[in-house]
């Protein structure tokens, strides 16, 4: 875990993460990782009533992202979305792109 008091880790996280987003927008899943995160949150929330999906949302957005980043493959995507579970497939299938792959 990162020590945030320290403000030089701080930016170095930041900029990590700001690399890792662009990775996966010029990634082989760049269209899958956009249409995830244009998703209305209250979208997210008809899912299920209570925080859960929120926390899926974050992790799902995280596998696309680092999926799109590594230039995987619809299939590959699909996989790990189906593994993440049944709250995770419904939210993905929210996003056209990744209905199709599912």
């Amino acid at each position: 875990m990162t020590d945030f008091t320290d403000l030089d880790s701080l930016f170095a996280e930041m900029d990590l993460a700001a690399e890792r987003a662009r990775l996966a927008l010029e990634g082989s899943l760049a269209t899958e990782y956009k249409g995830l995160r244009s998703l209305d949150p209250d979208t997210i929330k008809e899912i299920t009533p209570d925080t859960t999906d929120e926390a899926v949302y974050e992790h799902l957005m995280a596998v696309v992202q680092e999926a799109s980043a590594r230039n995987e493959t619809q299939a590959q995507l699909a996989d790990r979305i189906r593994s993440l579970g049944k709250i995770a497939v419904q939210i993905a299938k929210k996003v056209p792109s990744l209905l199709a792959i599912l």
